[in-house]
């Protein structure tokens, strides 16, 4: 099937015109006033493609009310529910369509990097209920990007977390290099941790527990990339900070804390717009932070995530059978709560071994076996709040419904899978759907996906109320700030700046070297 008849001719035309006119795009980066202006255009265009928020329902009820607009404790939702079909295949068998058997399939363009950060990021936000039993209709976000992977979700922890002087975060130097404190000691948590919540922590060995980290978020320990993005942002902080001092030695402590606080949020959204955002996109044109974009949009509401959001974002498939860590290949299990190898091997060196290996394809039959519980969790969770179909999806959209299991995927493996277990296309499972779904030429994501994450993500990052035009500025940030943000544009910005015990500069790119 012809890309142009899979998403509609109109939206081919716009993913052609973005993906090609290479000559077009590149006078436009080189005239300032003309890529802002263009920058503007794309962002609101791309975010109008979908209805804006708020969103009228949510997962706390089948109809709207003041309750379902205002409680965040309930997920928010694209569309209304539908009952699953009583013939629905079970979530297990759905989740061997996930199954990779052998070797990874790797991914053309990303790099493991590339996915430990978007776990990283999208962890921050994108936080399922903690309660026993665990409830799918709920959330435990705040849904704002605020990096609380580093400064937690409530004042205590974040107070926990604080020295008190100089604005600065507490940490610790280990073989030259800075890195949080130890959270345990003779495998309990220290008394100053208290507030400090860690995923798991029963099932962690005892022994195991005095290698943990005291951060703000409860899964900073779960996997060294998790750790390994944690640690430089605590780098950053305190660098940060200590610059501020300097530079203005009247401020107190409260002050340099705050501030400090405000640029690295915005420093996390820069690189989210920038690298992450224009890694995941096949455009010519590379988007670029303009608090002047969200000016006079329409779609700057409130933050409230949505359950599809949620689903669309378990890309268990980029993550490979083995990792490069340390110089060393190591099987995933080994580097789920991996922090002793950070002090061992330093940061720089994990980051560039994360750079220099690719990530798996987002897809089906490519989620390593330790991780396919995650998948049927993911399916149930779909039927749980009653998510439409994925057809019903592709119409929401925008693109054509398709007709046929062949119109999914020209993987025949797909196809064949995808049959043996749905009646028909339009029984096809949501969170199925969008990992089958064949992506257009030179994408990442298919369709669906991208169609979504490229709404929620640039609505969400904008709506952020430090990048109101009445707020973006040097009397926020400080004229130091403003610098420092100007400064950065990726990952790589903020780790070589913080790396006091290396002897040269480290590669940290999403996008592989020899894509």
């Amino acid at each position: 099937m012809k890309p142009s008849a899979r998403v509609g001719r109109r939206n081919y035309l716009e993913f052609w015109a973005l993906t090609n006119l290479a000559p077009l795009w590149r006078l436009i980066r080189l005239v300032r006033p003309l890529h802002a202006a263009v920058n503007r255009f794309l962002v609101n265009r791309l975010v109008m493609k979908l209805p804006v928020r708020p969103n009228p329902l949510s997962t706390k009820a089948r109809y709207t009310s003041w309750e379902s607009l205002t409680d965040r404790t309930f997920d928010s939702r694209h569309l209304p529910p539908v009952p699953p079909s009583t013939s629905a295949p079970a979530p297990a068998e759905v989740a061997e369509l996930f199954r990779r058997d052998g070797r990874t399939m790797n991914c053309p363009r990303s790099t493991v990097l590339f996915a430990y950060f978007a776990q990283w990021f999208t962890d921050g936000f994108l936080r399922g209920d903690m309660s026993i039993p665990r409830d799918p209709r709920k959330n435990s976000s705040n849904h704002e990007i605020d990096l609380n992977q580093l400064y937690g979700l409530t004042p205590a922890v974040t107070a926990a977390l604080r020295t008190g002087s100089g604005g600065l975060l507490k940490s610790q130097v280990v073989n030259g290099g800075e890195f949080p404190p130890y959270l345990c000691e003779l495998g309990r948590i220290k008394d100053e941790f208290a507030p400090l919540n860690v995923i798991r922590f029963d099932d962690i060995p005892f022994g195991a527990r005095d290698a943990l980290f005291a951060c703000g978020s409860d899964r900073a320990n779960l996997h060294i990339g998790f750790t390994m993005l944690t640690t430089l942002f605590l780098r950053e902080h305190n660098r940060v900070a200590r610059l501020l001092a300097e530079r203005y030695p009247g401020w107190d402590d409260e002050r340099l804390f705050q501030t400090s606080r405000n640029i690295l949020v915005v420093l996390l959204i820069k690189i989210v717009l920038e690298e992450y955002i224009n890694h995941i996109t096949p455009t010519l044109f590379r988007v670029a932070l303009d608090p002047a974009v969200s000016r006079k949009a329409i779609w700057t509401r409130t933050n409230h995530m949505a359950i599809e959001f949620n689903l669309l974002y378990r890309w268990h498939s980029l993550i490979p059978s083995v990792l490069l860590a340390g110089g060393q290949e190591r099987p995933l299990g080994d580097t789920m709560a991996g922090n002793r190898l950070l002090p061992e091997c330093g940061i720089g060196p994990l980051f560039e071994d994360a750079a220099s290996q690719r990530a798996g394809r987002i897809g089906l039959f490519n989620t390593d076996p330790d991780l396919l519980h995650v998948e049927v969790m993911s399916v149930a969770e779909g039927r749980a709040v009653e998510l439409a179909s994925f057809n019903d999806y592709r119409a929401y959209c925008g693109f054509p419904r398709l007709k046929s299991f062949a119109e999914v995927s020209a993987d025949p493996r797909v196809q064949r899978g995808l049959a043996a277990l749905y009646p028909s296309v339009d029984d096809i499972d949501f969170y199925t759907g969008i990992f089958a779904e064949d992506p257009l030429p030179g994408s990442l994501l298919s369709p669906v996906m991208q169609r979504i994450i490229t709404v929620d993500a640039f609505s969400q990052a904008y709506a952020n109320p430090l990048l109101s035009p009445q707020v973006f500025g040097p009397e926020t940030f400080s004229p130091t700030g403003m610098e420092i943000i100007g400064a950065t544009g990726s990952l790589a910005d903020v780790l070589n700046r913080n790396l006091p015990e290396a002897t040269r500069r480290y590669q940290a790119r999403m996008t592989h070297e020899r894509s």
